[in-house]
């Protein structure tokens, strides 16, 4: 959890006042309201999943991807830089942060501890996709995510920050088909608005950072909170596919449900998604 002021448990970031914009270079701009792939996907296997053992956070027979985080001080406070996929493949038509696979190029041995071998996929995978050279020394571990064990595909991610550097933005064709320098609580709000197609991870991502007015308050906020581990697990919510973490009361199968019990969950059933942390 990233140290902040601002209060858990509500539905979602502030939505923006009409007509607010960022600065975008291949930008979205308003879109007409799409069916929510990521609710899709996952309300077709919620039912796959299995309760998590111990060992599930660390298998090593399921493939690792890295992502990193770009932040740079907008006017408005500050931007990340999402990317659109193309119309194919995973995560088909989402905006999500660069990244991709590790590959046999980013292990230097197999001792190497996951998290190094990660960033350094960070790092390529970012210039691969944008053009934009990041210094493997300036990424913060922000995150890893595990997905619900038993699902047919299951990938862990290192979610890592990084300054936004200098450069011009080179898409990669096959990789990305747009990308827009956005304030985090916007793309949440078009996000619940329809207008585009987030996944778990990244709506989760942006909604923390969302709570922080400036690149380099957050960045102290990350190094002091340490990497936040996110095993999850899914369940048939009353409105659809729930997902639960750690933290929360009722994350153990057995776990009765209790009303007043701690809340680490995302209900994703319909839109706008709720986000529920507290304590």
């Amino acid at each position: 959890m990233l140290p902040t002021d601002a209060p858990r448990g509500v539905p979602a970031a502030p939505p923006l006042a009409a007509g607010a914009s960022s600065e975008a270079s291949g930008g979205v701009g308003p879109q007409p309201t799409r069916p929510d792939r990521a609710v899709r996907a996952l309300a077709d296997v919620v039912g796959d999943s299995r309760p998590r053992v111990a060992s599930d956070a660390s298998d090593p027979a399921i493939p690792v991807a890295a992502t990193v985080v770009l932040v740079r001080d907008g006017v408005d406070g500050i931007e990340v830089l999402l990317i659109e996929r193309p119309d194919r493949g995973s995560f088909a038509g989402a905006w999500v942060f660069p990244g991709g696979k590790l590959e046999g190029v980013d292990r230097r041995n197999a001792e190497e501890a996951e998290e190094d071998a990660a960033r350094r996929a960070g790092v390529r995978e970012t210039f691969e996709e944008t053009g934009l050279v990041v210094d493997h020394a300036a990424l913060v571990t922000l995150s890893c995510w595990d997905p619900p064990p038993g699902l047919p595909l299951r990938i862990r991610t290192w979610f890592f920050l990084a300054a936004a550097p200098g450069g011009s933005l080179a898409l990669s064709a096959d990789e990305a088909v747009a990308a827009e320098w956005i304030r985090p609580a916007e793309a949440i709000a078009r996000h619940g608005r329809g207008e585009l197609t987030l996944y778990p991870p990244t709506w989760v991502t942006l909604y923390e950072l969302s709570e922080h007015s400036d690149a380099a308050s957050l960045a102290d906020a990350v190094r002091l909170a340490g990497v936040q581990r996110f095993e999850t697990v899914a369940r048939r919510g009353g409105e659809g596919p729930l997902l639960l973490w750690q933290d929360d009361a009722e994350y153990e199968p057995d776990a009765a449900a209790v009303a007043s019990g701690s809340r680490h969950r995302l209900e994703i059933g319909a839109l706008p998604w709720r986000y529920e942390r507290r304590s």
